[in-house]
């Protein structure tokens, strides 16, 4: 199974962003990585088992190492008669494949471990690294609450029990009648801790290599620009990807299983669980109690990781090992909590924290945002309509999913009758009844 890096050959860090290079600074030797030459020279072999013939260069980009420490595993290549140049003439880069030899040194090692892509980090450098980056050593204040969430729209009484909790180092659960955004803020958290990460894109365990980096959850820095590829001979190790800090939200789907380090006997790769993804950022188990684990399970789970701070995990060899377990952990569900779990466990989550319906007040100022996200007009009127014909007389209470819900159902009726962008008691009335079941 091949995995490649996102191409980041052309790309330009600011200036800003060299402090990474400290913090992992490129190997230039060998002995820098960290890694055996056997696990380095084999992949590299993996590498030109399934490319067939690739220059040094090739190599060095494919496996995110420098050319001097790619050029070292060629010469220990060479020497077991692995690789053979590959014709070459003067107007050409050296160019290498694999011998007979080398040919079934690879095939074994693919039985073996079929991960083919960037050299890993060991697991000793990534559990530094994350600490280092731990958004814990950062207390978050009022101001920076406001403003991180100054497009958004909350209570300044949910503000004042969601900002202490951010400083807490345990859990939060998140409760509330569906639609109260319970959901929507936890995936705004982010904007509160900022900043950009380093994301390995594998780690070494005893030789073997788990696949961290996920494109779907680890999202490029912004500060990642393609142009010029110069600046990064002076930049930072290239097994690690600067990322925005991550938030992976599970549901309904989640297992047991999605908890614990994944081999796939097929393609002999490892793949890294839930909460090693989200290190460094926010792990969001959403819909509790509606998972095929209970949260009962769940949480004997993690007894360990929830007041240590660190998580237990094993290889298909038996092998245990440990991780940082460096996140912000969030639980929410439209259950009342006595009904997922016993005070005890309820004690070690920390903050427990109620969302409600909104006052008309929040309610209409998010409903005049979405008319503006939607490029819609609406008069006061016709806003006091919805409030005292619709929600009062049908016992609705003001939920904030409701304004961006009904909107877009007025929205869509505008186009398809190429009506005016105003919003009319009539088109109220219709995206009301079209949305709410009688």
């Amino acid at each position: 199974m091949s995995y490649q890096p996102q191409d980041l050959s052309n790309s330009e860090i600011s200036n800003k962003y060299f402090e990474f290079n400290q913090v992992a600074p490129c190997p230039l030797e060998l002995s820098d990585t960290g890694l055996s030459e056997y696990l380095l020279v084999n992949l590299m072999l993996k590498h030109l088992q399934y490319f067939g013939v690739l220059t040094l260069r090739d190599l060095a980009q494919k496996m995110c190492l420098s050319g001097g420490v790619v050029q070292g595993l060629i010469d220990i290549a060479k020497v077991k008669s692995w690789i053979e140049n590959y014709s070459n003439n003067a107007n050409e880069q050296m160019r290498f494949s694999l011998s007979s030899i080398g040919t079934l040194e690879a095939e074994k090692e693919l039985l073996r471990n079929g991960y083919v892509g960037p050299a890993p980090v060991p697991l000793k450098q990534y559990t530094e690294i994350c600490l280092k980056q731990s958004s814990r050593g950062h207390h978050i204040n009022i101001d920076e609450l406001t403003n991180a969430f100054c497009d958004l729209t909350f209570s300044d009484d949910l503000l004042q029990k969601i900002g202490p909790s951010l400083n807490s180092t345990k859990p939060i659960l998140i409760y509330g009648a569906p639609g109260t955004g319970k959901s929507y803020l936890c995936r705004h958290l982010n904007l509160v801790f900022g900043g950009d990460v380093l994301i390995p894109h594998a780690i070494e365990v005893n030789n073997e290599i788990i696949q961290v980096f996920d494109p779907e959850i680890h999202h490029l820095s912004e500060q990642l620009q393609q142009e010029n590829v110069l600046k990064l001979a002076s930049s930072y190790d290239q097994r690690w990807v600067l990322a925005k800090r991550p938030v992976v939200v599970s549901g309904g789907e989640l297992t047991a299983e999605m908890l614990e380090v994944k081999f796939d006997p097929t393609s002999k790769t490892y793949r890294a669980p839930l909460q090693l993804k989200a290190n460094n950022g926010i792990l969001l188990l959403d819909d509790l109690g509606r998972q095929k684990i209970t949260p009962k399970e769940l949480f004997n789970r993690w007894i360990i990781p929830l007041e240590e701070r660190r998580d237990f995990l094993s290889l298909q060899s038996g092998l245990h090992f440990e991780i940082p377990f460096e996140l912000l952990l969030l639980f929410s569900t439209n259950l009342s909590p006595t009904e997922l779990v016993d005070e005890a466990f309820l004690r070690r989550l920390g903050y427990k924290i109620q969302f409600e319906d909104l006052t008309k007040e929040l309610y209409q100022e998010i409903w005049f945002k979405e008319c503006i996200e939607q490029n819609l007009r609406c008069e006061l009127e016709v806003f006091n309509y919805l409030i005292e014909h619709l929600h009062e007389m049908h016992k609705r209470k003001f939920l904030p999913c409701y304004p961006r819900d009904l909107t877009c159902i007025v929205n869509d009726q505008i186009k398809f009758n190429k009506l005016d962008n105003e919003i009319t008691k009539e088109l109220l009335d219709f995206a009301w009844h079209s949305y709410f079941v009688k």
